[in-house]
């Protein structure tokens, strides 16, 4: 995939481009990224990465982000692993671990079983390091000052769920889910299905619609372009 240029001397029919983002990289500094590098002054992406996840970033420049919300709609593929047996305030390796678990009651039939249980539509809260408003300000913002968050939970759809391989107390699977799902808060709610806790410890977005991340340039791309 090429990265265009902006040129103000023409009509700004916009483009969208796949970025497979890096970890460490948050979905903005991608997008800054792409601003700078192409010169689009509009600049935006269909679906926050966690920094601490990586793979498939749709970014729209110019008039293309009027589509931003077609895109966010489509379903999401990822693969990753939960850890049993800890938990942390993020529900992810962002933070410490806050609580430890007993595992050696978790058998592979257990697994499996509990899998069915979150396949189809479900119900699930959001983690509270998330992006979501509350009181008008992101709950991420407030959950790192220590407040207490009470966030509503809402329904999603699980397309797909797999798991690959069991390597205790890590578990690694595939997810296809629908928009609005958060897999920290699968790993957590996975974890307590089990008489445990569990923690996502690796995310990887392969997949949004029919875009597919070995379709992806990659940000060492776009950073040589300037």
């Amino acid at each position: 995939m090429t990265l265009p240029l902006y040129n103000p001397a023409l009509p700004d029919s916009g483009t969208m481009l796949l970025v497979d983002k890096p970890i460490g990289w948050t979905s903005f500094d991608v997008v800054n990224k792409i601003r700078y590098a192409t010169g689009f002054p509009k600049v935006g992406h269909a679906g926050t990465l966690d920094p601490l996840a990586t793979g498939l970033l749709i970014v729209c420049c110019g008039k293309m982000t009027k589509k931003i919300n077609d895109f966010m709609g489509l379903e999401k593929e990822y693969t990753g692993s939960f850890v049993l047996g800890k938990t942390t305030p993020s529900l992810d390796r962002e933070t410490a671990f806050s609580e430890n678990f007993p595992i050696a009651h978790i058998s592979n039939d257990m697994i499996s079983d509990t899998v069915k249980k979150f396949t189809g539509e479900i119900e699930q809260i959001p983690p509270d390091y998330s992006a979501i408003k509350t009181g008008g300000a992101p709950a991420y913002k407030k959950a790192r000052k220590g407040i207490a968050l009470n966030l509503a939970p809402r329904k999603v759809f699980i397309h797909e769920f797999e798991v690959i391989e069991i390597l205790m107390p890590e578990i690694k699977f595939r997810v296809v889910c629908s928009k609005g799902t958060y897999i920290r808060s699968l790993a957590r709610d996975f974890g307590k299905a089990l008489g445990s806790g569990a923690y996502l410890a690796e995310l990887r977005r392969t997949r949004i619609g029919k875009y597919r991340v070995e379709d992806a340039i990659s940000m060492v791309d776009v950073e040589g372009r300037k």
